[in-house]
C-alpha cells in the first residue's frame, strides 16, 4: 500500500510541475483529462 501512495503521490508532483509548465490552461486540462481516462482504464482492467 504504501507503494501505491508513494507512486501516487509521486505523479501529483510531477503534475504540478507540468502545469507550472504549461502557458495555457487549457492544454492542461486536455492533458489532464487524457491522462485521468488513461489511467482510470488501466487501473480497472
Amino acid at each position: 500500500m504504501k507503494k501505491v501512495l508513494g507512486f501516487a503521490l509521486f505523479c501529483m508532483a510531477l503534475g504540478m510541475f507540468i502545469m507550472m509548465l504549461l502557458p495555457n490552461l487549457v492544454w492542461g486540462v486536455i492533458i489532464l483529462v487524457g491522462l485521468l481516462l488513461t489511467g482510470y482504464r488501466l487501473f480497472c482492467c
